[in-house]
């Protein structure tokens, strides 16, 4: 039987262990973070805790003894119970306690955590390539709170419901000014004559986590990043297209409307993404063991 863990205590997953006063369910009030697991030991993971650190003092939730350590822990003792040995996804949801409607009684947080195991435990390309547009039925305004994961997620659900009626397998999103900033679920980036160009979280896009760790592992091996505003002329001059986050790495684009795509940087950056943690390994960062490390 899978187990959750709600506040450090872990209890049976399909056992009901929330009710109707939950703040994140009534309001969105709340934050939550994805986590990659690799050989059952989370990846990135000081990424991951310091934006849910940004997040919760944003949104005045309070977490006394919440510390990277405890969640790391945490983690790898729930992937274990719920074995998971090798790839895998956590979930950490947060939200505020208490009463009250708009105006919280409470400062105080309590969290969810869930892991599950994934069918790859190194990143991966896929094979086909994504089919994407542009979403322009709703713009993401920019504020404090766009580089977030919020419970709120009604733009990004709305945004995944009209990529599913067109028969796509996601579409782009822009900010009030009709810049592209992501996707539904990831981060956006454009090659052009081998340099990469990505939205600025200036500009309204999540602050991923995966995001960040690509931008430094492309500049530690010599290649170029911009972080800029793209408009839909940008994609039409790019050469490749790809989408990042934390749990799927990179995706390369395929077509854009009738442009086509090549996903040769694609896939050196996935080489590059493995390569280094696989070097991780070895040093003891993630696990000892190096076993089922393959190269893409």
């Amino acid at each position: 039987m899978p187990l959750v863990s709600l506040n450090g205590n872990l209890l049976d997953a399909d056992r009901p262990y929330l009710d109707g006063t939950n703040r994140s369910f009534k309001f969105g009030d709340g934050l939550f973070e994805t986590i990659r697991i690799v050989e059952g030991t989370p990846f990135n993971l000081d990424s991951h805790y310091k934006r849910i650190v940004e997040g919760l003092d944003l949104l005045k939730i309070s977490m006394a003894d919440f510390s990277l350590a405890d969640l790391k822990e945490q983690i790898k003792e729930l992937a274990e119970n719920n074995s998971v040995k090798k790839g895998g996804r956590a979930r950490l949801s947060i939200f505020r306690q208490g009463a009250g409607a708009y105006a919280p009684v409470s400062m105080v947080g309590d969290y969810l955590l869930e892991v599950e195991p994934i069918d790859f435990n190194y990143f991966t390309l896929n094979e086909g390539g994504l089919s994407v547009d542009i979403y322009d039925d709703v713009h993401k305004p920019i504020n404090s709170l766009s580089p977030f994961k919020t419970s709120n997620a009604l733009f990004y659900i709305m945004a995944s419901i009209s990529a599913k009626e067109k028969g796509l397998d996601d579409v782009l999103l822009l900010n009030e000014n009709k810049a592209i900033i992501e996707s539904t679920a990831s981060n956006l980036f454009i090659v052009s004559n081998g340099v990469l160009y990505t939205p600025s979280v200036e500009d309204g896009c999540v602050g991923g986590t995966f995001r960040m760790y690509l931008i430094n592992l492309a500049i530690q091996n010599n290649i170029k990043v911009y972080e800029c505003s793209l408009l839909p002329q940008n994609l039409y001059a790019a050469d490749e297209i790809f989408l990042t986050n934390a749990i799927q790495g990179i995706r390369w684009v395929s077509s854009y409307k009738s442009k086509r795509y090549y996903c040769e940087t694609t896939k050196k950056l996935i080489d590059l993404v493995n390569k280094s943690i696989f070097t991780k390994i070895q040093e003891g960062e993630i696990v000892n063991s190096v076993e089922g490390f393959q190269e893409n």
